[in-house]
């Protein structure tokens, strides 16, 4: 799929192909490692995952790519764009290797294990490929790179028990982290290649979940957020996602709970009133629509109709009256008359989502609709339903936000504004970004709750004035 055109914020998915640098650890002493991060949040999660690892053995913090001994790119393979953005990379950073030869360059994550093969014939400098499941023998596998003068090391077998329980991911200090509670997928859209490179879904045991939350709890962090793929699908023996949920809120130091991105279908009456019951539960849901053709709902083995959507919308909105919500849409679908898609525009007309994650269809290649599926519509229709629908979310969106104008809001403060270091930023409970100037004499720290009286806003922004008094 093409990326949004439309991230009104930072995307709960946020299979966006963008770079995200974070410092690694090295595997002996003298030895450093820099990890580069692609697409969404379960990857950098994983990123963490990988420097907590190889933190175990030795490897100490490279700051940037000229000081690492290790070079690792950890990707997404769910966009093409993702994929060309780090073959473009992975060219650049030849350089350091040209530079010092004995620099180890590896590619880890969904890419390493669906394109293997194009990976080592289109960048045979590569020294080492590895799974989503593999990162437990990274040590092993790096020390082994070195050995091996030609072929690249490759490791890219899934594995349907591997959970990463017991290890502790390398995370830099802040106030939001994340901690993946499900791995895999079970769900198999013709569109999606994650179930491929990422293997079935299994659950991550709550005491290895409840250890880690807690963990962040320790040192500082205020908010988590849990992934998995279709996240309320966990299970793990007789828990479920609501029973997980439950008991996460007891944790001391954690003031919100957040999760993505949960599946339609598995989104039971007891889920929703968890959330209802506990004011640590965010009040904002992401909730993949994809489509609001029954026809193409089924094209793509969404295992829901589009009347199913719309009742469990407002089953939600019954029980938490002001929760925000936000979706993803795929336009110009193998076979989307214009009829599906006026369907799909007047499901967004009447949800009125807070916000939208809007993407033209592009074939992956090894999903069923690539296979089966003839990618028969044109791309200028594609890139007209696509600007329409954003323009439509765009006007749906700015009317949702200037609705806040002259409320007072919870504000979690994350930092100072990237546009004014005068402003101060955060997010409200329902995961609208919020500016505001810094209070004279008054410095509210990251992680921080304040009340902000907003004043404006934009269709993307709250603009408002700290509440002091």
């Amino acid at each position: 799929m093409s990326t949004s055109l439309n991230p009104n914020q930072a995307d709960p998915n946020a299979h966006n192909g963008e770079s995200n640098d974070m410092p690694s650890m090295g595997l002996r002493p003298g030895r450093r490692v820099f990890i580069e991060t692609y697409g969404c949040q379960m990857n950098l999660a994983d990123s963490e995952l990988m420097g907590g690892i190889l933190g175990t053995r030795g490897y100490t913090a490279a700051p940037n790519h000229d000081e690492a001994d290790v070079i690792l790119i950890n990707t997404c393979a769910v966009r093409e764009r993702a994929e060309e953005r780090v073959f473009g990379r992975l060219s650049h950073l030849l350089q350091y290797k040209h530079a010092r030869p004995e620099v180890i360059l590896g590619v880890t994550g969904c890419m390493a294990e669906r394109l293997r093969e194009d990976i080592t014939e289109r960048a045979p400098y590569v020294d080492l490929v590895v799974g989503p499941d593999a990162y437990r023998r990274l040590p092993e596998l790096i020390e082994e790179s070195q050995e091996v003068e030609a072929d690249p090391v490759v490791d890219v077998k899934l594995d349907r028990d591997e959970t990463y329980a017991g290890l502790s991911p390398r995370r830099q200090a802040g106030i939001s982290g994340w901690v993946t509670v499900q791995r895999g997928c079970d769900k198999f859209c013709t569109f999606c290649i994650v179930p491929f490179v990422r293997g079935r879904e299994r659950g991550v045991a709550p005491s290895e979940i409840l250890r880690q939350c807690r963990d962040l709890a320790e040192r500082g962090y205020k908010e988590v957020t849990l992934l998995g793929q279709t996240v309320n699908s966990y299970r793990h023996e007789d828990t479920d996602f609501a029973d997980l949920l439950e008991m996460l809120v007891d944790v001391d130091g954690l003031e919100r709970i957040r999760f993505t991105s949960p599946y339609p279908t598995d989104f039971t009456p007891k889920l929703i009133e968890t959330m209802a019951a506990h004011k640590k539960i965010c009040n904002y849901l992401h909730l993949p629509l994809q489509s609001g053709s029954d026809r193409m709902l089924e094209q793509m083995k969404r295992l829901y109709t589009s009347g199913e959507f719309m009742e469990l919308v407002e089953r939600i909105r019954e029980n938490i009256p002001d929760i925000a919500m936000s979706t993803d849409i795929i336009v110009g679908f193998p076979g989307e008359s214009d009829e599906d898609y006026a369907q799909t525009v007047e499901m967004l007309e009447k949800i009125r989502f807070d916000f939208a994650y809007l993407f033209k269809y592009s074939e992956r290649d090894g999903t069923f609709a690539a296979r089966k599926l003839e990618d028969d519509i044109d791309e200028e229709v594609k890139h007209q339903r696509l600007a329409a629908l954003i323009e439509r979310q765009e006007e749906i969106s700015s009317e949702i936000f200037a609705a806040q104008v002259g409320k007072t809001k919870e504000v979690m403060v994350v930092g100072e504004s990237k546009r004014d270091a005068n402003d101060l930023c955060g997010r409200t409970d329902d995961f609208k970004m919020t500016v505001f100037p810094r209070p004279e004499g008054i410095s509210p720290a990251p992680g921080e709750l304040v009340d902000v009286r907003v004043d404006d806003a934009t269709s993307h922004t709250l603009l408002g004035q700290m509440v002091t008094e």
